[in-house]
Order: C-alpha cells, then structure tokens, then sequence
C-alpha cells in the first residue's frame, strides 16, 4: 500500500508548532508519509523531535513600516515561495495542512499555484492575517470553536468545527479527580508562553510575596527566559518561597500535573491544553498580540466558566485579590473544575483522520 504523502506546514511561536508535532506524529502512525516544515524559530522547539522529516523554509510577515523592511520582508516571502514550490514539486503530497502564523504561507501559497489541495487551522477565536489571505484558496478552514471571527459570509461553509488540537500526552493522560481538597496550599505554575514574559518576572514575586505573608502556603513553579534565572531565584531564596525555576521544556505535562493554579498568557494553544487538563487558570493577554487575539480567547474561555482572565495592566492591582478570592471561595474552584470536566477534545485526532482521509480521497 502506497502511503500518502501530507505536508504539515509551522513555525513561529510553540502554540503552532506543538499542536503541529501532535497531528504529524499522530497521522505517521496512521500510515501517512509526514513531512513538517518549519522556519528557524519554530524548528527551535522541534529540536528534540527526531522521529520526523522535517525541512526549514525561511519566513517573514509583510513588513510595511518604510520600504527598506518592506523590500526585504517581501524578498523573504518570494524566495520563501520559491523553495516551497521546489519541495512540492519534487514531493506532490496529496494534501498540505497549515497551521497558523505567517510561517505557514508560503507553502501554502505554493500548493495553490501548483493545484495541491490545503486545508488551515485556526485555533484562536479570530481568523489571524495569513489564514484570512490563504482562506479563499484553501480546500477547508479547520477551527477549534465555530465563534471564530473574521471569516467573510461567502467562506464559512468551508469551516469545520473539530477542536483544540493538543498533544496526544495530555489527551491520553489519566487526569486525577480535581477536587477543591487539592488546594490546601497553592502550587502555582507560571507560564510566559514559548517566547517566556518579562512582565511575569518583574511583577509577580512580590505578589506571591504578599501571599506568603497571608500565611497562605504557596510553592512557585515559573517558566523565564535564561536572562531571568539568578533575578528570580535571589529573590525567592530571600523570600523563603519554594520554588522551581525552569525555561522552555517539552515536558510541560510534569508541571502541570504538580500545579492546581496556572497563570499564563492567553495563546489559544496552551489554554486548550489547560482545560483539557483540568487545571484552573488566570490568563493575562499579551497586550500587542496580532488582531488582540489572545484578549478574545481570554474572553472567550472565561465566559465559559473555564477560568478568571486579568489585563496586564491590572496585574500590580488585582492580581493578588483575584489568587485569593479564588483559593478562598471553593465554590469558583468547583464550578470553573466542572465546566472544564464538561469540555473534552478526546476525539480530535480520529476527527482530524476522518477529514483528513476524506479530503485527500476526493477528486479535484
């Protein structure tokens, strides 16, 4: 049996590149040839992943602040395409899948001019500028919620509501029961997104100072970018805070199965990952996020009763009050753990396969 051959299209931040790792590993074991491709930041996090081919395309956004940037960003994006369209060509996969971010269009654009079908995934709760470029080209428009914004009336047939695409670990994990007793102290898991936060580093330790002197029993666990490392250990050291310092891993899952509070920035992918863990959480939008995207899946999740959402700017202000009201009220424990024991993604990868199997089944 000849294996068909699919092209997972990622790069940019962890929120593209993980949930693209899960669905390439996922369709190899289905009997699919899988090639990934990524630019220099994403195939960053795909470094310890050697199981899959995996091929670096350079990338840029369209730069448009003075025309040196624009010159240049625009070389970038047209040799971009050109090396996209010498792999398809040598390759002629029976599908292209892009994940997100302008990482993903080249290629994308490539098997448009060369007639190869692709389906995009959105996972956030509006349509981000390269999906919304490539959507009247594409086969299909995969989506994690059918709230998504931005798409046009005459392409929202080409949607398809199949969930939040997280690692195949955590979909396979046996969650303990998360009772409220879980929370006789605070293990808190700080988490700045792929790129880690500053903010995060500067603010947070005196609030979790503030908490300690509360007698409230807490122990840090806080994702940093390695320049932060000796800056947030003197302090917690000096603090007598128990803490663990850590930058990026792939081995998350053990964070979280140690934490019963996670504060995180609000990337529809970790977010995803955190109610399917069942863990509750206070996201904190990035403020310069693309369309304010991650403010709307903040938003979004927490109108649903999956967990609180705090604005940046709130943080020196609120932050505190909102930790203990929450670790004091355990009736907003319990419902945020029984709306998130209501929401399951458990079926996203037979629902990928079974789309996916079509689509490459159907004639031009």
């Amino acid at each position: 049996m000849i294996k068909k051959k699919i092209v997972i299209a990622t790069g940019g931040t962890g929120g593209h590149v993980f949930p693209a790792y899960s669905l390439a590993n996922y369709l190899k074991k289905k009997n699919f040839s899988i090639k990934l491709t990524s630019d220099k930041r994403g195939s960053y996090y795909l470094q310890d992943y050697n199981n899959l081919k995996l091929v670096k395309i350079p990338s840029s956004p369209l730069i448009k602040k003075n025309f040196f940037k624009f010159f240049y960003s625009f070389f970038i994006i047209t040799f971009s395409i050109i090396k996209s369209l010498s792999i398809l060509i040598f390759d002629r996969p029976s599908l292209i899948l892009g994940m997100g971010g302008y990482a993903s269009f080249p290629i994308c654009f490539a098997a448009f001019i060369l007639r190869i079908k692709f389906i995009i995934y959105e996972n956030n709760l509006i349509i981000g500028k390269a999906n919304k470029y490539l959507l009247p080209f594409a086969k299909k428009i995969f989506v994690s919620y059918k709230e998504l914004e931005g798409i046009p009336e005459k392409y929202k047939d080409r949607a398809v509501e199949i969930g939040n695409i997280v690692r195949e670990e955590i979909i396979n994990s046996n969650v303990s029961d998360h009772s409220t007793t879980r929370f006789d102290g605070l293990n808190i898991l700080v988490l700045g997104g792929s790129q880690g936060a500053r903010v995060f580093a500067d603010e947070f330790p005196q609030i979790f100072k503030k908490l300690k002197e509360s007698n409230i029993k807490i122990k840090i666990y806080q994702q940093c970018h390695h320049s932060q490392n000796d800056q947030l250990s003197q302090f917690y050291k000096k603090a007598q805070i128990d803490f663990e310092i850590f930058n990026f891993t792939s081995n998350i899952i053990d964070y979280y199965s140690k934490s019963n509070l996670v504060i995180t920035r609000s990337g529809a992918s970790v977010l995803g990952e955190l109610i399917n863990f069942k863990i509750p959480f206070i996201s904190i939008p990035l403020p310069t996020s693309a369309d304010n995207h991650q403010y709307k899946n903040a938003v979004f999740y927490t109108k649903r009763g999956y967990g609180n959402f705090l604005e940046e700017k709130d943080i020196k202000n609120k932050l505190y009050d909102l930790i203990v009201s929450t670790f004091d009220d355990k009736s907003i424990l319990s419902s945020i753990l029984l709306k998130q024991q209501q929401h399951s993604d458990k079926d996203i990868f037979k629902n990928l396969y079974s789309q996916i199997e079509k689509i490459c089944n159907e004639k031009n």
